[in-house]
């Protein structure tokens, strides 16, 4: 079993993926992702190839995906192509909540078990807030949990609550 830890976009990013796998001590292995374009800024950054890393990456393994920002669009992407394959997902932070964004969840959560999946999004995190998150994801599945947590930026530093999730 692998814990994949998809980061955001921005480099700061890094510290928050290494203090979750630092943080949740589960007893297998988690892996932190950094993306090629906080070192070097030639590098695109595209949500499908990453996703398609991944997968690369996962090999024949089953795996469970803690997803931040953007990281949640590449985790969408890779659960997508992937379902049978992933236990569990936590999504923080999704940030702009569009009908095309809508789309790319649909095809990754809609036949996903519901109960497999947890949404921790702060109540106003600038880039979306609880509410249009909790909106956004009951026309992605209805029955997922939308957790709203009492902040007013777009950290996630829940690592007691995603170790209580995955356990």
């Amino acid at each position: 079993m692998i814990t994949f830890i998809l980061p955001g976009y921005s480099p700061k990013n890094k510290d928050w993926a290494q203090d979750v796998a630092k943080n949740l001590k589960l007893g297998h292995d988690l892996r932190p992702v950094f993306w090629g374009h906080w070192d070097d800024p030639e590098k695109t950054f595209k949500p499908k190839e990453k996703a398609q890393d991944v997968i690369d990456i996962l090999l024949k393994d089953n795996a469970n995906i803690i997803a931040k920002s953007v990281g949640t669009f590449v985790a969408a992407y890779a659960i997508a192509k992937i379902p049978d394959r992933i236990n569990k997902v936590i999504l923080c932070g999704i940030p702009a909540v569009t009908n095309e964004k809508l789309e790319i969840f649909k095809k990754a959560f809609e036949n996903f078990p519901a109960g497999s999946v947890i949404c921790f999004q702060n109540t106003k995190d600038p880039w979306a807030t609880y509410t249009e998150v909790k909106e956004f994801m009951a026309k992605v599945n209805p029955k997922i949990r939308v957790i709203e947590k009492s902040r007013s930026d777009h950290d996630y530093p829940y690592s007691e609550d995603f170790r209580e999730f995955l356990a």
